[in-house]
């Protein structure tokens, strides 16, 4: 019997896109094809690509001219945000670029276009073998598309366009799949995550809350995380949801800057007052709340005072992690016209600033952690651990190292871990494995 066709999937960008490339994994295995692993060569190689920043632009063309000199037999398929915005650019090679739009029948247009000699009758689906495949041990769920708001750097809205919600039961039924195949935590993905049910109609209402409420009443998955999240739009009841502790207490809200000036000039529905009060309204409510945020430095007229003012923010709200990005001009967007572009040495000197300070804060965040006691996803560990490491997450989102077990977990797992310290670069924590008698 010939071997079934093998498809290597890849993604850049945000964690919607990792979502978008499991959903097709399940969908080509059901066809019979094989998910090959980052080293396999592959007959079919399908890239879901970002434009988020100019540098993700480069980053997804190079990904693609890559993909063609490992597996130049290879049908190549592009797809995702640059893919949909500037086609023309992603260079030769290529058989099929498929739009966002359309991505949700990539499978079924794929096969249909490249000819795939798929398998009739049901296909073997099994979640976990997909994810074990890509070397990955969460599983990402997206529940929506597209944002009603149009920030002024926002190229994603172009790419993506208007908010579409998914059914809870369809979210639902996903997740009981993924965890009856063994997946042990979901991360809930969209565009605009607060925004969910918008679209869902006025009676019955359905929203963000709603869902969550759903998924820890009718599913058995452990661990649930919620994705990036605008500081705006969180629903009533939000942060009672976190007295299940399947709901893990860690949110990434991304601010942008912490100048009031620059945040109308971004187009940004929340002012950095709001920003504290909402902070503070949810360390009060849920123990041991880790905030994460990204940060666009040198958005155009940003002056020397609004950036101080940015850097006093990140410094009051302690955050655990900042992703710092040099801002970038995108094809229509509004901010790509606006005047006073800050000078790319000023960007790289305020960069380096702002990693000064996360820095600082994220070693006080898990300085704080030693001597507690937390449960921990086992997962492969990353390439930077060097090799036979063990690792985990902590529930808020903490990167541990665990020491050498005699019986160690297999991935997958979570285990309790006693936290002794951090790692000599203090970029982890070393944990401990709790055995019960």
């Amino acid at each position: 019997m010939a071997e079934p066709p093998r498809v290597r999937l890849q993604s850049l960008g945000c964690r919607l896109n990792e979502a978008e490339l499991e959903a097709w994994a399940e969908g080509f295995r059901r066809l019979g094809l094989r998910i090959a692993g980052d080293r396999e060569p592959a007959d079919l190689v399908v890239v879901n690509t970002c434009a988020v920043t100019q540098e993700a632009a480069r980053k997804s063309r190079q990904m693609l001219r890559r993909s063609q000199q490992l597996d130049p037999q290879a049908r190549l398929v592009a797809s995702g945000c640059l893919a949909t915005l500037e086609p023309d650019s992603l260079g030769g090679g290529r058989d099929l670029v498929v739009a966002n739009r359309d991505k949700d029948r990539l499978v079924e247009i794929v096969a249909a276009t490249l000819n795939l000699p798929v398998r009739v009758g049901p296909g073997h689906d099994d979640p976990s073998e997909t994810l074990s495949a890509r070397g990955r041990q969460r599983a990402f769920v997206k529940v929506q598309d597209g944002c009603r708001h149009h920030c002024t750097f926002c190229v994603t809205t172009l790419a993506r366009g208007e908010e579409r919600s998914r059914p809870i039961g369809a979210v639902v039924e996903q997740v009981n799949r993924l965890a009856d195949s063994g997946i042990r935590e979901v991360v809930l993905t969209g565009v605009h995550l607060g925004g969910y049910g918008s679209d869902l109609g006025a009676e019955p209402s359905r929203d963000l809350a709603d869902l969550i409420r759903g998924l820890l009443a009718e599913t058995t998955v452990p661990r649930i995380r919620l994705g990036s999240l605008e500081p705006w739009d969180l629903p009533a009841g939000f942060w009672g949801l976190f007295a299940d502790p399947r709901l893990m207490p860690h949110l990434h809200l991304p601010m942008q800057s912490g100048s009031d000036r620059v945040l109308r000039r971004m187009g940004r529905r929340c002012k950095t007052a709001e920003f504290a009060r909402l902070a503070a309204e949810g360390r009060g409510a849920v123990p041991g709340l880790s905030l994460t945020t990204d940060i666009i430095v040198g958005f155009p007229g940003e002056t020397e005072t609004d950036w101080g003012e940015t850097l006093a923010f990140v410094q009051a709200m302690g955050f655990g992690q900042v992703h710092a990005f040099p801002y970038s001009p995108r094809p229509g967007t509004r901010a790509a016209s606006l005047p006073g572009r800050v000078d790319a040495a000023i960007q790289r000197r305020r960069a380096q600033e702002l990693g000064q300070v996360a820095q600082r804060l994220r070693q006080g965040v898990m300085e704080a952690q030693v001597g507690t006691q937390v449960r921990v996803l086992r997962e492969e560990a990353p390439r930077t651990a060097g090799p036979g490491e063990l690792f985990g997450y902590t529930p808020n989102y903490l990167p541990v190292l665990i020491d050498p077990d005699p019986s160690p977990a297999p991935v997958g797992e979570i285990i309790e871990l006693r936290i002794l310290g951090l790692t000599p670069d203090g970029q982890m924590l070393r944990g401990r494995r709790e055995l019960r008698a």
